[in-house]
């Protein structure tokens, strides 16, 4: 179904970049024999995994997978009765206990995650990992293969031993190199091993006179190692014990290998589920690699690509293309210089198509959407035969014939450069016969040329549309951009001026060529100028609005600022009042209290007493009615004014009208002003008078189009997935929805990581969470309303 295309495509560059994020061997053999899948209900199995493993490889930031092997072949050989030996039986106490380090890590972070892991949840629960077995070969064999003393009190003893009649031979060995009457004797003082036999170097002469068993000599026969007549019988001893240690570590692989047989299901089991684990997380590995995302699936033969990369350029070279077939579109004829990149937009969407197809992410931006094809036909390149002695046109035509006899409406249908090799005139037709085949069979076709008869194919056939990659004609080479809906122009004339031919001849050139080609250049030409124009005021529009949103942040801060500036003085003008008010009470308390002590005392007051007395009395009447004003003005200006949502408002120190958002708190309201949004107070605001013909500020969507409860954000820019999240929260909040849905996606998780931060912030949003299973699970997030 897919063969010829996964070879011309390079798939098999894909699965080994894809093979080295595998831990294991067992991940590896899992990659080996992945292929594309044309069902739907698979390839949406397939990229669930992944998903799933990526969740967690965001969350956790690895997987703690140890080194694991294949012991398949160790298994079935326990079955039968071999014994495994003692590396081999370390090789499965590693899977038993790699089974239990990620079971266990698989299960915590299922339990503390709020995402839905269903699939790697299942796998986890699959693994039944033999601790007892695992347990048995820790205890009895270390991590380099050498079996413990403790594997058997038997093997303890023997080793004891065996320790015992080394010292006792090393002991006496070591007198006899010590001892002057022997030195002489000897070519180096020192005790060695030949034969599992200790020995000493003795030279030839001294033979007869050194005495014990020979056991080797040196290659100049100068030397005999000799195994001296007191250490024999030591030696014996020695011999028998090392059998003993070699026959009871045999029995204790024997034990164990038993019991690895007896768990021989289990241990089958998990490494089988772990191999599949690996292989989940190693696609997860590959899409953060590249950046992949998640591509939403369809049948219908449509598909859209946004900032697609091929995986295998350079990602500091390649250059994001976005192309689509939607709606009534069933074909696209690429157009362009050669080297322009026609080719690998070709294969770019092919590749993708393979990898989406085998449950891989794809290196493009959320909201890109793959179709499952039942087949993908690919016919790129010189294929040229010198075994079958067919030309270059030969070649493609043999690989066209088969793709005719095999097209259907499930297929995709990738042709490059069609019609090449051959007479330009008849090559044309025979392409446009053949795209009208293809056609006709509902085939999903991208075909790139060189011809203009194929242009206009593109013009005037229904659901086919014409695309070019970009030349530049100014630094004379290609950016690689695919135009979509603009065929592209040789650019031949132009080219050739900027290289100094002649006017002339290019004069000459241009007055050779067909009226209809100069006009449909002349079109092209045009066309490229609106696209032009079009991006540069797309550009500075972008430019404006991030200027006014910078001032609005300035504004909003100078504002809030004034606001507490404000908040402040006030503060510090009614506590100031209040003191006074305070000292003048205090005053005339004072007052009426020294005249009372006065008449108490019958006590004649002078008139300059009564004077000053009266003076004093006054002085201080007068300031505390001057404070009581001051404060009442305080107040006045901190006087509590209720406004409703919707309500028209004036915003004296702006001039401007404006109308109430929400209430923030008692006093203080969000007002809408022009395109801002600001928090003042309330004494800050005054009701607006309304005509009765303006009196409903507030639109209320009318039945024809009402707020929904649900808002999709997948596609936009950050920057504008923001603005219309809080204007769909006004909107949502205005018509009394006490719950909303936010679609964002999964990707990256930076649209939802934006989208958490503005509902934390907004005061209307009591709580959020990521959608459940059958909700959108981590692509959409569930906010709750007041």
């Amino acid at each position: 179904m897919f063969e010829r295309a996964m070879h011309l495509l390079e798939y098999e560059k894909i699965k080994k970049q894809l093979w080295h994020h595998a831990a294991s061997t067992l991940g590896q053999k899992q990659i080996e024999t992945l292929k594309p899948e044309n069902d739907r209900k698979a390839v949406q199995a397939m990229l669930a995994e992944t998903d799933e493993a990526y969740q967690v490889l965001r969350m956790r930031g690895h997987l703690p997978f140890g080194a694991v092997t294949d012991i398949r072949p160790f298994v079935k050989r326990a079955k039968i009765g071999s014994t495994l030996s003692a590396k081999e039986l370390v090789a499965v106490g590693d899977v038993i206990f790699a089974s239990r380090v990620v079971k266990q890590f698989i299960q915590e972070t299922c339990d503390e995650s709020s995402v839905s892991l269903p699939i790697i949840q299942s796998l986890s629960d699959a693994l039944d990992p033999a601790l007892d077995v695992g347990k048995a070969i820790r205890r009895s064999i270390d991590e380099q293969g050498y079996v413990l003393d403790s594997a058997s009190d038997q093997l303890r003893e023997i080793r004891a031993q065996i320790r015992s009649y080394e010292s006792r031979i090393k002991e006496k060995l070591e007198n006899i190199i010590r001892s002057s009457r022997t030195q002489k004797m000897l070519s180096e003082a020192i005790v060695t091993i030949r034969n599992d036999r200790y020995v000493v170097p003795v030279k030839q002469e001294y033979r007869q006179a050194f005495g014990g068993i020979v056991h080797d000599q040196s290659a100049s026969g100068a030397t005999l190692f000799i195994e001296p007549q007191s250490v024999v019988d030591i030696n014996n001893h020695l011999s028998e014990k090392r059998a003993k240690e070699k026959h009871e570590i045999e029995r204790i692989l024997a034990a164990l290998t038993a019991k690895v047989a007896e768990e021989a299901e289990r241990l089958l089991n998990d490494i089988d589920v772990l191999s599949r684990i690996d292989f989940c997380f190693a696609k997860a590995k590959y899409a953060m690699s590249i950046k992949g995302g998640l591509p939403k699936l369809r049948e219908d033969g449509r598909f859209k690509l946004k900032k697609a990369r091929h995986p295998l350029i350079d990602p500091q070279k390649v250059v994001p293309i976005d192309i689509e077939v939607q709606g009534d579109i069933h074909s696209i004829i690429i157009t362009g210089p050669n080297t322009g990149g026609k080719t690998v937009t070709l294969k770019t969407v092919g590749l993708l198509t393979l990898m989406a197809q085998s449950g891989l992410f794809i290196p493009a931006e959320d909201g890109s959407e793959m179709n499952v094809f039942e087949r993908v036909f690919a016919d790129i390149g010189d294929e040229q035969s010198i075994e079958q002695n067919l030309s270059t046109f030969s070649s493609h035509m043999t690989n066209i014939v088969t793709i005719l006899d095999n097209v259907n409406e499930k297929s995709l249908v990738l042709f490059d450069e069609l019609g090449a090799g051959t007479d330009p005139q008849e090559g044309a037709a025979l392409s446009i016969a053949i795209l009208d085949h293809v056609f006709s069979r509902g085939a999903t076709v991208i075909a790139t040329t060189h011809y203009s008869e194929l242009k206009a194919y593109a013009y005037e056939k229904q659901g086919v549309i014409n695309a070019s990659v970009e030349f530049d004609v100014e630094t004379l080479s290609p950016t690689y951009r695919l135009l979509m809906g603009i065929p592209g122009r040789s650019n031949a004339f132009e080219i050739s001026k900027r290289l100094g031919l002649s006017e002339a001849i290019i004069q000459e050139a241009r007055s050779l060529i067909g009226a209809d080609t100069a006009k449909i250049d002349q079109m092209i030409a045009s066309l490229e100028n609106s696209r032009k124009e079009a991006e540069k005021a797309e550009q500075e529009v972008k430019r404006i609005k991030a200027e006014m949103a910078e001032k609005k942040a300035e504004w909003e801060e100078k504002i809030a600022q004034f606001e507490r500036e404000k908040n402040q003085r006030l503060r510090q003008a009614e506590d100031d009042a209040r003191a006074k008010m305070e000292k003048a009470k205090q005053e005339i308390t004072a007052l009426i209290e020294e005249l009372r002590q006065w008449r108490k005392e019958d006590k004649p007051v002078k008139e300059h007493e009564l004077i000053d007395a009266k003076t004093r009395m006054e002085q201080a009447m007068a300031a505390l009615k001057g404070e009581t004003q001051s404060l009442e003005l305080t107040y006045k200006k901190r006087e509590r004014k209720s406004f409703q949502p919707g309500q028209a408002v004036k915003v004296p120190r702006f001039g401007q009208i404006g109308h109430i958002v929400e209430k923030i708190s008692d006093h203080e309201y969000l007002v809408q002003v022009g395109i801002m949004k600001m928090n003042i107070n309330a004494s800050d605001l005054e009701a607006a008078k309304e005509e009765k013909a303006e009196k409903p500020i507030v639109r209320v969507k009318t039945s024809a189009a009402p707020v929904r409860s649900e808002l999709d954000l997948r596609g936009l820019r950050f920057e504008e997935a923001m603005h219309r999240l809080e204007k769909f929260l006004d909107e949502a909040i205005l018509a009394g929805y006490s719950r909303v849905s936010i679609i964002h996606g999964k990707g990256t998780g930076a649209l939802r990581n934006g989208v958490k931060k503005v509902l934390q912030n907004h005061p209307r949003v009591t709580s959020s969470r990521l959608g459940a299973y059958g909700e959108g699970d981590s692509g959409v997030t569930i906010a709750e309303l007041k």
